[in-house]
């Protein structure tokens, strides 16, 4: 049984930073296509980061590139996000996703590119 699981989340500054950690178990994040999504109350569900794990370059959204760093550690088969220079409209609820044997011809940052889910971590950034 797949299962995904945030850790990291909480109340910051805005300009601090946060490690977003995703670890997983009936899975192995090598090989496979793997994300981040955050949803801010009364908002679509947003990819952040995504990439393939051995063979793509990560695609960031436009908002958070060159803040965010999304990356993996195999040996831990742990996820991360690493968020920089938070800002205010970085607060939502952030997920990880993976891709399990599913061919969903989506963009990296697409929803429909992943069937497997985390909780959920919230990520709440004051001014």
């Amino acid at each position: 049984q797949v299962q995904l699981r945030e850790s990291g989340g909480g109340s910051v500054q805005a300009g601090e930073s946060l490690r977003l950690s995703c670890a997983a178990s009936g899975y192995t994040f090598s090989n496979n296509w793997v994300a981040w999504f955050r949803q801010a109350p009364g908002k679509e569900r947003e990819g952040v980061a995504g990439f393939h794990t051995i063979s793509g370059i990560p695609e960031y959204a436009g908002s958070v590139k060159g803040r965010f760093t999304i990356s993996l550690n195999n040996a831990k088969n742990t996820m991360y996000l690493q968020m920089d220079t938070l800002k205010p409209e970085d607060t939502a609820v952030y997920y990880c996703a993976a891709n399990f044997q599913l061919k969903a011809f989506a963009s990296i940052l697409s929803p429909a590119k992943y069937n497997y889910w985390g909780q959920g971590t919230q990520v709440t950034v004051s001014s």
